[in-house]
């Protein structure tokens, strides 16, 4: 959180990103603040259902902008194995397995701050991931993941 006499500053992708969107993409809404309105954070997109090779670049993009991360929530029916941590750029992240279905991700900063993601499905075509990513991150976006999936196209 920043002091109240400190100018925020605010950090936007260049629309080139959105064009460029492929899988392995991160696109997320940093308001960090407790008006955060929408149901989602943001989007990530995976390259494949291997956690232990996605993950740690996720983790070490919103570790940059969020600061370190200490948890993340899955489904561990969505991927092909989930350990109980993963070490990145030296430090420990828990992994919980949560029924939040294949369409979620949920990462915690500290103990109460948390960040819900909406999972693009690897196999989904540029056009529809960016379609449910720009979804994802409206301020006043109030569709659950599965939601935007379907309404975009995405699929699972």
């Amino acid at each position: 959180m920043s002091d109240s006499g400190t100018p925020r500053v605010a950090r936007l992708l260049p629309d080139a990103v959105h064009r460029a969107a492929k899988p392995g993409t991160a696109v997320v809404r940093l308001e960090t603040t407790h008006d955060r309105r929408g149901v989602l954070d943001g989007a990530w997109w995976p390259r494949s259902r291997d956690i232990t090779t996605e993950l740690p670049a996720l983790i070490a993009a919103l570790t940059e902008y969020l600061g370190p991360l200490t948890r993340v929530g899955l489904d561990a029916d969505a991927w092909d194995a989930l350990p109980t941590r993963l070490v990145v750029d030296g430090r420990v992240v828990r992994l919980d397995s949560f029924p939040v279905g294949d369409d979620t991700v949920l990462v915690t900063r500290g103990e109460t701050d948390h960040f819900s993601l909406l999972v693009i499905p690897p196999n989904a075509t540029p056009e529809a991931a960016r379609a449910a990513m720009a979804e994802a991150v409206r301020d006043d976006n109030m569709a659950q993941a599965a939601q935007i999936l379907i309404a975009t196209g995405t699929g699972t």
